[in-house]
């Protein structure tokens, strides 16, 4: 699927990766990339994107991926003004990072990680990616409706893709019970839509990136970062959101590509 004159939306668009993908989508020609979160400064990022592509391409929206009443709003006010969309990257993430389990050295109790934080963390790292792209496949099969159609034919070229987020994480990673849960979910997520959304066109894949320059990894302390990462990766670094936003747009663009990247940088930590 071409990626020229389609309309796009991506999650997490303030910052890391989220914002360098949209940049890539917009220097690629994509028609119109409506950039979501929660922060304010996304209305900065949004001109900034619109400066470099040199052109008004990219359409702020700030609020909570968590929330449906906002997704709904998103999608509809995008098919009036721009038309249907054809591109979505769910990157919005948190983490929320702790031992499973700890014994207090005091009374000898076992304390354990709240399934309050679990939630939470579900909810944006789960939950709400799958709920933006099956927002994405709806209005495209009920476009599909309008038009008289049925199942997807081959001979009329991709109508949407999704990529989700995953992680390296997602084989598991100590301290990251919560996030890393989510990010293998996302494996299975994917893997089930692809098979129910090829019906009407839509393809969907997971990228897994390694430790990337984000301010995600960057609040890990610079310390933790130089004692427990970059020895484990062969290139020595943090990956740049700009590798990470090439290859997604190398998934969107090749229709051969299906399930999972894994853009690691060779990380692979010690047991």
């Amino acid at each position: 699927m071409e990626i020229k004159d389609k309309v796009a939306v991506v999650t997490g668009a303030a910052s890391g990766i989220g914002h360098a993908v949209c940049l890539d989508l917009a220097l690629q020609g994509v028609k119109t990339v409506a950039m979501v979160d929660l922060t304010e400064a996304l209305n900065e990022v949004a001109e900034r994107v619109n400066k470099e592509a040199n052109r008004e391409v990219a359409v702020p929206y700030v609020g909570d991926v968590t929330d449906e009443a906002f997704r709904k709003r998103v999608y509809q006010e995008l098919r009036e003004k721009h038309g249907a969309v054809n591109i979505c990257v769910p990157a919005a993430g948190i983490t929320r990072d702790s031992l499973s389990l700890r014994v207090n050295k005091e009374t000898g109790k076992a304390d354990i990680y709240p399934v309050e934080t679990f939630r939470t963390v579900i909810e944006v790292n789960l939950i709400a990616p799958v709920y933006w792209a099956l927002e994405m496949v709806g209005i495209l099969a009920e476009e599909r409706k309008r038009q008289g159609l049925g199942r997807w034919k081959p001979d009329e070229g991709i109508q949407g893709t999704v990529v989700f987020i995953g992680s390296v994480s997602s084989q598991g990673n100590k301290g990251q019970l919560s996030y890393a849960s989510t990010k293998a979910g996302l494996e299975g997520a994917a893997a089930t839509l692809m098979k129910e959304a090829i019906f009407f066109g839509v393809r969907c894949g997971v990228i897994h990136p390694g430790f990337t320059d984000t301010p995600m990894v960057r609040a890990l302390g610079e310390e933790y970062i130089e004692k427990y990462i970059l020895p484990d990766t062969q290139l020595g670094r943090l990956i740049r959101p700009d590798e990470i936003a090439d290859a997604i747009c190398f998934m969107i663009t090749n229709a051969a590509i299906s399930g999972e990247i894994w853009a690691d940088a060779g990380w692979h930590p010690a047991a």
